[in-house]
């Protein structure tokens, strides 16, 4: 299994650079940022921050999307990054949800998100594709390599990732929900004529480590990660709006919790102390989130494992994520790592 670190473009930039220093050193593959230009700063900036300072990081958006940004700037800034690191980059995208609502737009449909994979990934490699009607290409591209992943939870979206995507990002770290998705994804797969196996699957979360797993400990490691419920639970009313709290389309394991959300105010988005996350209870934290001592996390990353999860990426918002990262590299991937 690979392990990711997941931050958010906070200043000072030089702290970022030097989380996702930390990382690899500590043995993480992979290192995401946020990507939402009114909260954060400019993800693509720091990204080359991180590529010049490290060796052998791959670096990408967890997630850009298809909306703030052209398409072929999407793909020339990818490109440039890949032709002066060495092709290190991902392309994370999904709808957008903070980076669009944000500014009081609402997330891409499926059909230009998917489009937008296509496009993307073809200009970036140096292929030609078709914007806005116009054909072009990006003629200095030279031995480029972008995988697209896709983040998903719906069915429609998840049929989308197996057709189209490189990989599939899936923002919850519950077994339950991760095989039932992750089987979705790859019955699309196969349906499209595509190998089922070449979609990697990346599993993110909050992961906390504890000293021990008194009650103490874990509900301080639950109130730390209690956002990451709140997050989740925006992509989640967009579902129960599309197809109904009990339409069957969607596991009422993921969707019955949010029965007493009440709005959402993106000014806390991702952050420890959003006052609209009280209505998530500690069994999605626990069923969501990675919490307790290294035993713990490796066990629960065990089963993600066997239902084929190829990456684990750490969200790392809280107050110990230096202690995350390491406690990651001494334990779980030392465990976990050529798995």
């Amino acid at each position: 299994m690979d392990f990711g670190i997941v931050l958010q473009t906070d200043p000072p930039a030089s702290q970022v650079v030097g989380l996702m220093r930390r990382a690899e050193r500590n043995g993480f593959r992979y290192g995401w940022t946020f990507d939402s230009a009114v909260l954060w700063q400019e993800p693509f900036v720091i990204h080359s921050r991180i590529l010049e300072h490290t060796g052998k990081l791959h670096v990408g958006p967890m997630v850009t999307n298809p909306g703030t940004r052209t398409w072929e700037v999407t793909a020339s800034t990818f490109a440039t990054l890949n032709d002066m690191y060495g092709n290190r980059t991902v392309c994370g995208i999904g709808r957008g949800d903070s980076a669009m609502r944000v500014v009081g737009r609402a997330p891409n449909t499926l059909a230009r998100l998917g489009e937008a994979i296509d496009v993307i990934r073809d200009l970036a490699e140096g292929r030609e594709a078709v914007v806005d009607g116009t054909p072009i290409r990006l003629p200095w591209v030279r031995n480029g390599k972008l995988p697209v992943w896709m983040a998903a939870y719906g069915p429609k979206a998840l049929a989308l990732a197996g057709k189209k995507a490189d990989g599939f990002i899936l923002q919850l770290a519950d077994p339950f929900l991760t095989e039932w998705m992750v089987k979705a994804v790859r019955q699309a797969a196969a349906d499209a004529g595509r190998d089922p196996d070449e979609v990697t699957i990346c599993v993110a979360a909050p992961a906390y480590v504890t000293a021990d797993d008194s009650p103490e400990a874990l509900a301080h490691a639950r109130e730390q990660c209690r956002w990451f419920g709140g997050m989740v639970g925006n992509h989640v009313a967009d579902l129960v709006a599309r197809y109904g709290e009990h339409s069957g389309m969607v596991p009422e394991e993921l969707t019955e919790y949010i029965k007493n959300r009440h709005g959402y105010d993106y000014s806390h988005h991702g952050r420890t102390d959003n006052p609209d996350t009280a209505f998530v209870p500690d069994e999605i934290v626990d069923r969501f989130c990675l919490l307790g001592p290294a035993e713990a996390h490796i066990g629960k990353l065990r089963r993600l494992a066997g239902l084929g999860v190829d990456q684990f990426a750490v969200y790392a918002m809280h107050d110990d994520r230096e202690g995350t990262i390491d406690g990651y590299g001494k334990d779980v991937i030392a465990a976990l790592g050529g798995t």
